[in-house]
């Protein structure tokens, strides 16, 4: 099936997901009234095909009762989408950002500076680079952001911008070095919003030693809900949780593949088996609401 296809179903979806039976809906449902996913991936994008376009993962998330949506994008600014999705789906917050990856530039600051002045305020979130990471793709065409463990110039031009527009800062797929060096150095310049990206992935690969000490200087850790969709054990995710402290963690859902389910159905797998393992409905709200609309200044 062709992408366009694919988000011609998702729409047709929504449609009949909004005549269903309301009753019926919600008994099959887990309450996801006022949660904020602060990584939403959807189409258009360039990187892989997507499961849902962005207006229908708003309307899903809307009717649904969620709070926001952050839309991310590894190769291109999402706050002119989050300004126009808005418009067309009222009744729910949809903000984007920036990921420093080449296709803007790397640590580009004039491009920090544009997505901070779109229209409307919904640029949010600066993501130092992610897949073009020299973590991730040393052996290529990489972003370096340190050298001989000091940050580069151009790394601290782009933290300073990041706090001359009190935006969020998320440390990327940085090394776990990078990640607690970038902390220190954003503390000191005055960045009060840092959130660790998805520090437990094979991408990142911090300890749980390393993630308490970036909590301790800080910052929020990531835990995304795709690495545990379906029949994907949840044990040693929700154990890692523990050991970092709830109230320390972001959920988000880090979905939209063509191949996952789309993101209000991964809440509905995901959440119910985390309060089953042992997390209380407080504790869920925390990880899916308070520090999610803190990250992004809403509280």
């Amino acid at each position: 099936m062709r992408h366009g296809s694919r988000c011609l179903v998702s729409t047709l979806l929504v449609a009949l997901f909004l005549l269903a039976d309301p009753g019926k809906a919600e008994s099959q449902s887990y309450p996801i009234t006022g949660m904020v996913d602060l990584h939403v991936h959807a189409a258009p994008d360039s990187r892989a095909p997507r499961s849902i376009n962005v207006l229908d993962a708003a309307r899903f998330a809307q009717n649904r009762g969620m709070r926001a949506l952050l839309i991310k994008n590894h190769y291109t600014e999402t706050a002119s989408q989050a300004y126009l999705v808005e418009e067309e789906v009222p009744g729910i917050e949809i903000y984007g950002g920036i990921v420093l990856n080449r296709t803007v530039g790397g640590l580009n600051p004039t491009a920090v500076e544009n997505m901070a002045r779109i229209t409307g305020g919904h640029g949010k979130v600066v993501w130092l680079p992610t897949f073009d990471s020299q973590h991730n793709a040393a052996d290529t065409d990489n972003v370096p952001i340190a050298l001989g463990g000091v940050l580069l110039p151009e790394t601290i031009r782009v933290l300073e911008i990041v706090a001359e527009h009190e935006l969020a800062l998320a440390t990327g797929h940085s090394s776990p070095d990078e990640v607690l060096l970038v902390i220190r150095e954003a503390k000191a310049i005055g960045i009060d919003r840092i959130v660790v990206t998805h520090p437990s992935s094979a991408l990142v690969g911090m300890s749980i030693e390393q993630q308490r000490e970036a909590a301790g200087l800080g910052a929020l850790l990531e835990y995304t809900m795709m690495t545990v969709v379906g029949s994907e054990p949840i044990n040693g995710f929700a154990e890692q949780i523990q050991a970092v402290g709830p109230e320390n963690v972001v959920l988000t859902t880090d979905l939209g593949q063509a191949d996952n389910p789309i993101h209000v159905d991964g809440m509905d797998s995901v959440l119910p088996r985390l309060e089953a393992f042992g997390f209380s409905r407080d504790e869920i709200d925390i990880m899916t609401k308070s520090n999610p609309a803190r990250l992004l200044g809403l509280d």
